[in-house]
This record gives C-alpha cells, structure tokens and sequence, in this order.
C-alpha cells in the first residue's frame, strides 16, 4: 500500500485553507491585542475568531496526518475494503476537540472574571500570574505526556493501519483522536498565548511557528528542550521587566486601552460593553 504518495491537490488545498484562515484571523483581530488578561467577548465571537484561529495555526503541522488519512482512505475504497470518507470529516472531528478546548479555556476565563478580577491588575499580581503560566507551559515541555503526544504527531502512520475506524462515524472519531493527542503536545504552548495576549497576531505567530517546528522539523523533538528554557526565561522576563519584553502590550499601557476601544464595537458581549473591569487591568 502507497500510503506515502503525496496528493499535491490536497495538500495545496490544506495550506490554502490555512491562507485563508490567517488572512480572516489578521482581519479580525488587527488592533485588538489588549496583552495579558484581554476580554474574550461574547462565546459566539470567541469561538468563531477561536476556531479560524485553530485553522490558521493547526492545519500546516496538521497536514502530513490528513494527507495519510485521505490516502489510506482512498486505497481502502479502491480495494471495495470500505466506503470512501471524505477527508473533510477527519479535519471536522480535529478541529472539534480544539474547539472544546477552547471552550474550556473560556469558561474558566468567565469563572475567575465572575470571581473577581482585582488581585489580577497589571500593577499588582497579573504580570506574575502572567509569567507563572509562561514557565509552568515551559516545564509541561519537558513531561513524559508531551513526549508522547508529540511522537504520536509526528509519526502518525503507526496510528492510522493500526487504529482504523469504518466509516464516517470513525473517520470522525479517528480526527477527535489525533485532535486528542494534539491538544495533549499543545495545549500549554496555547496556555503561553493566552498568557501573553490571546489577540496579539504576533504572539499567535510566533506560537505557530513552535508548532510547525516541532512537529514536522527533522530534530523538532530535541527542540522542546530549547523552547522550555525559551518559555521560562520568557516567563522571567515577564514577571521581573514587562515593560522591556518586544511584542507584548502591558494591559495598563495606552495601547490596551486603544485595542479594547476597539474591541467595544466588534464583540457585543465583551465585558467593557457590560460595563465589567476586564481581567489584569490597573484599576
């Protein structure tokens, strides 16, 4: 079984859905970038820009498993094996465990907003809460659960001739899987992009940029070691000198009263249009 060749059209139209969906993110999110602790509006505006978001950062590290998928796919129908799934049911079940998860990360948002926000102020703890999910993203870098996850994203052949599920119900299952064992390699490197500002273009690009690296660079698992002492010197940084940190914007800066100004006119739930002191804002 060929299960190595390359579909050129597929994986032209995996990265020029990824083009897309950066194009839409810059759009959306250009001017927004309040820092630390910026309000995620309402859910509906959350998981739209969340979800087109996954798409941009997710799909171009994500495209050798799609491209097996498909293949093997389309090599069981040849063989009258099974019915020929659309690949396009594997990335849906992919994307949906990231949206879940990013689901979860509101939640908690709304849970400590609704708590009280106050002991978050820039000027009092939020720089070190800030840097202290920096550093703990970095140390989960180095966990025996990010080994395995990572493995599993960069060597997925093993999972789809041994893992296979009939079907548009398992093609679905089978994406919601490997969406799984992403979120497990990923999920604190998204923790450091919230930490330094869930609307910053730059910090999302830079995150991305980690992701495509160690998943599909020929060393990328040796490079999990760089960036977990990259992420807790970031975390340092942040906590002892914000202010000198390139790319991030202090929540008590005129540059994150100017992105939530911007904000009050795009995301109708945002906390600022109800009147509520957003998270890690000096008072």
């Amino acid at each position: 079984m060929r299960v190595l060749s390359r579909p050129v059209p597929l994986a032209a139209l995996l990265l020029a859905g990824a083009l897309v969906a950066w194009i839409i993110t810059v759009q959306r999110m250009l001017g927004m970038d309040a820092g630390p602790g910026t309000d995620l509006g309402g859910v509906g505006w959350y998981v739209g820009i969340w979800v087109t978001m996954m798409a941009a950062m997710m799909l171009p590290s994500a495209a050798p498993m799609v491209l097996l998928f498909s293949r093997v796919s389309g090599e069981r129908a040849r063989k009258g094996q099974a019915g020929l799934v659309p690949t396009w049911v594997f990335v849906a079940g992919y994307l949906a465990v990231w949206t879940l998860y990013g689901l979860l990360a509101y939640g908690i948002f709304r849970a400590v907003v609704a708590g009280g926000t106050d002991y978050l102020a820039w000027d009092r703890s939020g720089r070190y809460v800030a840097g202290g999910a920096l550093a703990a993203a970095g140390l989960y870098e180095l966990t025996p659960l990010k080994d395995v996850c990572l493995r599993h994203c960069r060597s997925p052949l093993h999972f789809l001739l041994h893992g296979w599920r009939m079907g548009w119900a398992g093609a679905i299952r089978m994406g919601a899987e490997h969406g799984g064992y992403c979120v497990g390699c990923c999920w604190g490197l998204m923790l450091a992009l919230f930490a330094l500002g869930i609307m910053s273009l730059f910090w999302m690009a830079v995150v991305a940029a980690v992701i495509f690296a160690e998943k599909l660079a020929p060393q990328g698992e040796r490079l999990t070691r760089v960036f977990a002492v990259s992420l807790v010197a970031l975390g340092i940084w942040v906590a002892a000198a914000p202010s000198s940190v390139p790319g991030l914007v202090q929540p008590n800066s005129h540059g994150a009263d100017l992105a939530r100004m911007r904000m009050m006119h795009t995301q109708p739930g945002s906390a600022l249009m109800r009147g509520e002191k957003p998270a890690m804002k000096m008072p």
